[in-house]
């Protein structure tokens, strides 16, 4: 039974999610006290800011959550901070340098590539040659932070070993599978650089 569905008793202004939860364990006299009820906002309010913090703080732990925590990774890790580049790409070079560590092999560098290009990754050897292809499986086109990629990669391998990265384009046989008209396909109004790469 709520406190305004009961008689005599007025509407709670407590807004505070742990001011409201404050409130519940108060005995239920002062269920009808302005008083109380201001003062379990007010020191609500500041303990929702403060556990608002700590979860914004614990964020910070975790790579993939991290914002402003993001800087301490990047120096512990001897990765360049680079603030005008978007959260998520920072994450991606901090999260790849970590899964960097191990002996080289292709499930290593398809970790790391991974960690970039956020979709499957194959890498294929050519031992003969002592290069390696880095062929991106899910991403159509060049991922956006390649240049990032490359760098991670070029730490990782041995440097006897070359590396090529192949990426994925749309093919006529994609279009034709597609079964899309000419029509409809003007009527998408493409440049040739966005049709390569429309999925």
């Amino acid at each position: 039974m709520s406190m305004s569905s009961l008689p005599g008793i007025v509407d709670s202004t407590i807004s505070s999610p742990k001011g409201k939860e404050l409130f519940s364990y108060l005995p239920s006299y002062y269920e009808t006290s302005r008083v109380m009820q201001a003062d379990m906002q007010s020191k609500g309010t500041e303990m929702d800011m403060l556990y608002q913090a700590l979860y914004e703080t614990l964020d910070q732990f975790f790579v993939r959550t991290a914002t402003w925590g993001l800087d301490f990774w990047e120096q512990e890790l001897g990765v360049e901070t680079d603030r005008l580049k978007p959260v998520e790409q920072r994450r991606a070079v901090v999260e790849s340098k970590l899964r960097g560590a191990g002996t080289f092999s292709g499930r290593l560098v398809a970790n790391v590539a991974e960690a970039y290009a956020g979709g499957k990754v194959d890498v294929t050897f050519q031992p003969e040659a002592w290069s390696f292809t880095v062929s991106f499986v899910d991403t159509m086109g060049i991922p956006p932070n390649i240049d990032d990629l490359k760098r991670a990669i070029d730490e990782l391998k041995p440097a006897h070993m070359a590396v090529e990265y192949e990426y994925r384009y749309l093919v006529w046989d994609d279009m034709d599978g597609k079964q899309v008209t000419w029509d409809e396909l003007d009527a998408a109004s493409l440049t040739w650089n966005e049709l390569e790469v429309w999925a």
